[in-house]
């Protein structure tokens, strides 16, 4: 599938990370660490090799322990429509880093592009040829690189240039995956295949979309979603939620231990 659906750790987990580790003291990670801090608590190796496990044991104790669904949220867009760049990188994205604990994220590269019987080319988007290869770019970056995948094409979206910007973005958040297996998916049959797969969802759409940046809340659009998306993306999640509200959601402080030297 190229399409991507993210939940991360602790919704204020940069804030209280950095927190939890200037009192602990703690020094740079070893030089053996070759992740960003957004994924240092990903996995009990990647905390080893970093040399914070007991950070990341401290952030695990945050999280909220509870069984009610998170929000779905499923952004239709185009890589280089200046309305999607705006609303996944100033609304999507900020949201989803503090909120990532009670909603999810879907991407699906495509928008207005147009699927057409031609063997050499055989999408048409709305902003030309570079589109539709920006497009496929984060479809296969989408598919190769999982819960990376929301970082790199936001660092990609907030370039001047989005696709020279993608090589630089893929080392930067998923150092393990290599540029060559983004270019084979896009030289070959997958890359195809992904942008079929984001077409045959988009044309599912129900109401049909008529404009990007397209959102569905938990599998359904309107007017009314949409007006609240775009006026406060963060606040209408919150509202959505049916379980227990983040203390972010509210604005309430998180009381720490806390020692000072």
């Amino acid at each position: 599938m190229s399409t991507m659906k993210l939940s991360g750790p602790s919704a204020v987990f940069l804030l209280f990370f950095c927190s939890v580790w200037r009192r602990s003291g703690a020094s740079h990670p070893k030089p053996a660490c070759r992740y960003p801090p957004s994924q240092w608590c990903r996995s009990l190796e990647i905390a080893i090799a970093c040399n914070v496990q007991k950070q990341c044991m401290e952030v695990n104790a945050t999280r909220l322990n509870q069984d009610v669904a998170p929000v779905s949220v499923v952004l239709f867009y185009e890589s280089l429509c200046p309305a999607c760049r705006a609303f996944l990188t100033q609304q999507l994205f900020p949201t989803w880093t503090m909120l990532q604990d009670i909603m999810t994220v879907t991407l699906v590269p495509y928008g207005n592009a147009k699927e057409i019987p031609s063997p050499n080319s055989p999408f048409t988007c709305q902003h030309g040829e570079p589109e539709c290869r920006g497009n496929m770019i984060e479809a296969c970056i989408i598919h190769l690189t999982g819960d990376s995948a929301f970082q790199i094409i936001n660092c990609m979206e907030s370039a001047v240039d989005v696709l020279n910007a993608a090589q630089p973005c893929l080392q930067l958040f998923a150092p393990s995956v290599s540029w060559s297996s983004v270019d084979s998916c896009l030289k070959g049959h997958l890359g195809f295949q992904l942008m079929h797969s984001n077409a045959v969802m988009t044309r599912a759409l129900h109401p049909a979309h008529t404009h990007v940046p397209w959102v569905t809340f938990n599998g359904e659009y309107t007017q009314e979603t949409e007006d609240s998306a775009m006026s406060s993306l963060f606040h209408f999640v919150c509202q959505l939620y049916k379980g227990v509200k983040p203390p972010v959601c509210s604005g309430a402080t998180v009381r720490l231990n806390r020692s000072f030297c």
